[in-house]
């Protein structure tokens, strides 16, 4: 366990490390949904996804956790340095700008309000580290929900960007703008 914050009337979000061996079968099921189409691994195999996850694994710039709600595994959430991603090579990177990605794939009982929950929650995670002073996020620009979800969150919209795999959209939420619109609760 990484993280733990308790969620109102959802319950206790853990992070946990993506053990790649251990975790690969349960990533695959996720990530060739039709549905996750915009994670980009739809026609892997169990083996190809297990490989991607040992190779982040053995990084020191790229991180991938479970979402746990109560225990119960809910989605995926990365994290990287955009200067050491191929994001990095395509915007001017700041100092403590860290990036990440975030795929959720709830049992149906949690599908009202689990994003709008969890997406505060993995803010904070980010934010423990006081370097950190933006998140950077690039979806795919047909993905409609993501860009939604950013701009209600408090992203704000930037450039188009060609990346390897995609046509995606750079988007940015400053630590100020994230600690206006989320005060710290007092006592």
């Amino acid at each position: 366990m990484i993280y733990q914050e308790q969620i109102p009337d959802l319950g206790e979000l853990t992070l946990e490390p993506v053990h790649p061996d251990r975790h690969a079968e349960l990533l695959h099921g996720w990530v060739t949904l039709p549905r996750n189409e915009f994670w980009g691994m739809g026609s892997h195999t169990l083996d190809q996804v297990r490989e991607i996850y040992a190779f982040l694994d053995g990084l020191d710039t790229h991180h991938a956790y479970l979402i746990l709600l109560d225990g119960e595994p809910v989605g995926l959430f990365q994290t990287y340095q955009p200067e050491a991603d191929p994001v990095g090579e395509r915007y001017a990177v700041q100092a403590g700008d860290m990036g990440m990605h975030l795929l959720l794939n709830p049992p149906r009982r949690y599908l009202r309000g689990i994003t709008t929950a969890v997406g505060p929650v993995l803010v904070r995670f980010l934010l423990q580290d006081p370097a950190t002073q933006r998140i950077v996020v690039e979806p795919d620009v047909r993905n409609e929900a993501a860009l939604h979800r950013l701009r209600i969150e408090g992203f704000i919209l930037a450039a188009e960007i060609d990346m390897p795999d995609k046509r995606a959209q750079l988007a940015f939420l400053t630590r100020a703008r994230f600690e206006a619109d989320h005060p710290t609760p007092v006592g």
